[in-house]
């Protein structure tokens, strides 16, 4: 019975060759894009379980309560991980990790600039990270260790054995002994390092970790296997409770447990609650996966339902003559599941075609793995699944017509399956409209924000580390600097201009109110701040070497005028860290983090010299390449033990939204697939509807009808469904991109115009589309249309 259902099924996709083709390609098409989201969002959803003890992994979290708001992060006291160890019978492992830094490592003959963390002595216990050389027991122990990957082992020891027992040489200053070598960790990890230092070694470099009061890196637990994390949870609530001297009734820190696995998808949190993160692309694009999906398996429905009375004498034959309704569901269903069975071969040629452009594009390193039974399981479900839902209506629709109507010759294609057509038509370009505004938005979010003035200049803006012998020398250097040609001005500063998330309540001032806890952003910098930046001040002055009382003074963005609550900021008093200064300048506002977040308080100190930084250059627009080349040369000669690296502001601050960059390429992509497949079904209707109507057509021209008439005539019913999706897609694009853009605490509003565009976009293509095939058939000779009659 199946083989002749197959036999059958294969004779019909070959009579209808052009209908056959579509279906196959838009079905092809859907399943291959959504077979290539659904390999990223496995990618996604298993970052972080591929330990070992996964399930027993956890970040320390902390909800800090100041100011009448809360506000979450990974920032710990630097000595929580042993005391948690110590005093928590649940706790079986837990390791201090610092956020990364780049240093300087000499080992051999060869020095380079590498990126690694500090790390409690059991990570490698926690993370299970497979050991080349060396053991777990006694890596990362001696408070002068450090493990390296095989990269590095091979780069300045040859291999991993032979690098055990040499020592690195790290910024020209410390030394180290390498005691472990670990695998090279996966292209694509979140968290990449490639050397890890005993924890130790850091709580000696940064004594202010040592104390309660001050945060600064993370803390990672792994509980037993028998522990409750709810317990666990609810004792680390108050465990900074008579340890960190600060907490008091208006100020808190609440620390709790968030899973290893969850870490990477829900990293955003609003007021003490989580409200999302990677999670919300995650399930954007299963979304788009299914729209695709739906898309290109209404194709199916619209034209087999369509062409029903071509079918329909086939049908009323066979079950005169017997045929039970059951075996001609069985029948078109098995010809829908050939079909898919078809495009799902083409799909996957596709994938693999496409895999390595994807990877590319999403910075992944994705394969499809069809040695694995579990592909099969899933490309065999998808088979069955899109077969079923393709091929369910036509089946159902076809094996319920009347054989004495259709060998009469009364059969008509009725209403109810007209109005499905439509529906269906209606839910296509509805899904495609979705799309289309989702692309539209994200493209102008993103248009806005590189476009969008951040207070500073930072095209012509080049930073570097301070480091080495750069340090006590900065006068020396500076001064050199300003003399070569195209530089304009060199400033130091504390941190980067972007992403700086030091913040401290230790600022005070008359009249402020003692049982308030106000958090300020820190950050300290040198002479020539705003000149070099392109920051603009509001009132006083930058730091000048002519008042030598300067370096006991303070500048203040205006937002941290507006909370302070000084109605002319100039020459106030102003404490930090009890350090008493005043106020000399005002800055503007200007955005030192992500346009995510509002721009904060921010407090600015001086510091000229003494210790590491970053360098912030200038340059003559025109003249950057040449001026970079005059500053390596200096560098060199002032600091040769260190490679001379550099990075544009304009590109890091690019780099901010690579993840909003990746959506919008793949939100383009998807959304063009979309429209193409819709259009490629309404293809496939307009040209069955006009040959249907050959006739007609041929009789409507011998009457005097214009060629424009009958292609408004044939064009207007699928046009209908079209304006009908329109109207009922928008209100949700805009519920779905205006819940996408509260994730900015900067964004574009959502214009009416941007709907309309999506509205006369969807309309045009659709148009076009239909277009095509009305005008072909009113350009038909009504002679050779007629001739029958």
């Amino acid at each position: 019975m199946w083989s002749s259902y197959v036999k059958i099924a294969w004779r019909n996709l070959i009579r209808n060759k052009m209908f056959s083709a579509i279906n196959v390609i838009g079905l092809a098409l859907g399943l291959a894009s959504s077979i290539l989201i659904l390999l990223w969002v496995q990618d996604e959803r298993s970052v972080g379980t591929q330990y070992p003890n996964a399930r027993q992994l956890y970040r320390v979290m902390e909800h800090e309560i100041a100011d009448g708001r809360i506000v979450t992060d990974e920032d710990t006291p630097g000595i929580l991980a042993d005391e948690l160890k110590r005093v928590l019978p649940e706790v079986r492992y837990a390791a201090g990790f610092s956020s990364p830094e780049e240093h300087v490592l000499q080992g051999g003959k060869k020095t380079t600039r590498q990126e690694g963390h500090f790390a409690g002595a059991d990570w490698f216990r926690m993370y299970s990270l497979p050991l080349l050389a060396g053991s777990t027991e006694s890596a990362l122990t001696g408070p002068n260790s450090i493990a390296i990957s095989q990269k590095l082992a091979v780069l300045y020891f040859d291999t991993p054995q032979q690098a055990i027992g040499k020592t690195l040489r790290i910024d020209n200053w410390q030394t180290y002994q390498v005691t472990a070598v670990f695998e090279n960790l996966a292209p694509g990890t979140t968290e990449p390092y490639e050397y890890l230092i005993n924890w130790q070694a850091y709580l000696a470099r940064e004594p202010w970790l040592n104390v309660w009061e001050n945060a600064g890196p993370g803390t990672r637990v792994q509980l037993r296997a028998d522990a409750d994390p709810e317990k666990v949870g609810h004792k680390l609530r108050t465990f900074l409770k008579g340890r960190n001297k600060d907490i008091g009734p208006y100020f808190g820190i609440d620390l709790f447990l968030q899973p290893e696995t969850e870490a990477y998808l829900y990293s955003h949190f609003t007021d003490g609650h989580r409200d999302g993160g990677r999670i919300d692309y995650v399930r954007l694009f299963i979304v788009v996966a299914l729209f695709l999906l739906l898309i290109a398996g209404v194709n199916f429905m619209n034209l087999a339902t369509a062409r029903s009375v071509k079918r329909a004498r086939e049908v009323g034959v066979r079950k005169a003559i017997g045929a039970e309704r059951a075996a001609l569901i069985g029948q078109f269903i098995s010809e829908a599941i050939l079909l898919t069975a078809l495009a799902l071969v083409v799909a996957v040629l596709l994938v693999n075609l496409l895999l390595p452009v994807f990877n590319q594009l999403t910075s992944k390193q994705l394969a499809l793995p069809l040695g694995q039974p579990s592909t099969w399981v899933a490309l065999v479900s998808i088979l069955l699944a899109m077969g079923l839902l393709s091929g369910s209506y036509p089946a159902f629709f076809l094996s319920s017509l009347n054989p004495v109507q259709v060998l009469k010759g009364s059969f008509r294609v009725g209403g109810g399956a007209q109005a499905v057509r439509r529906v269906l038509v209606i839910v296509q370009f509805g899904l495609s409209m979705l799309l289309i505004v989702g692309t539209l938005v994200i493209y102008r979010q993103l248009q806005y924000i590189q476009q969008k003035n951040l207070g500073f200049n930072r095209t012509n803006l080049i930073q570097f580390a301070l480091e080495g012998a750069l340090v006590p020398n900065y006068s020396t250097f500076k001064n050199q600097l300003l003399q070569l040609p195209g530089i304009q001005a060199v400033t130091y500063a504390k941190s980067g201009p972007l992403g700086n998330n030091n913040t401290s309540d230790g600022v005070n001032w008359p009249g402020k109110d003692p049982t308030a806890a106000i958090q300020f952003t820190m950050t300290a910098v040198g002479y020539d701040f705003t000149k070099a930046m392109g920051v603009q001040l509001s009132q006083g002055r930058d730091y000048s070497a002519d008042f030598r009382a300067d370096t006991a003074n303070y500048l203040i963005n205006q937002a941290a005028a507006d909370r302070i609550g000084y109605k002319d900021p100039i020459g106030k008093p102003l404490t930090v860290w009890g350090k008493p200064g005043m106020i000399i300048g005002v800055l503007k506002n200007y955005h030192f983090n992500s346009l995510h977040k509002a721009i904060r308080p921010l407090v600015v100190r001086f510091q000229h010299k003494g210790d590491a930084g970053v360098v912030m250059v200038r340059t003559q627009p025109g003249q950057t390449q040449q001026a970079i080349a005059s500053l390596e040369a200096v560098c060199r000669r002032l600091n040769p033990a260190f490679p001379f690296t550099y990075s544009f502001v304009d590109a890091d601050f690019a780099k901010q939204y690579r993840s909003e960059t990746v959506v919008s390429r793949l939100a383009t992509l998807f959304a063009g697939l979309a429209i193409f497949i819709a259009c490629l079904g309404l293809f496939g209707l307009a040209a069955f509807m006009a040959e249907q109507r050959t006739k007609e057509i041929g009789v409507r021209k011998v009457l005097g009808a214009s060629v424009s008439g009958i292609v408004t005539l044939l064009s207007k019913d699928f046009l209908k469904p079209v304006l009908i999706a329109i109207l009922i897609a928008s209100p949700l694009a805009w519920w779905t991109m205006s819940n996408w853009l509260s994730g900015f605490a900067y964004r574009i509003d959502l214009s009416w115009w941007l709907f309309a565009v999506a509205g006369l976009l969807a309309v045009g293509i659709a148009f076009l589309t239909v277009s095509f095939q009305s005008i072909k058939a009113a350009l038909m000779n009504p002679v050779k249309s007629l001739r029958s009659e």
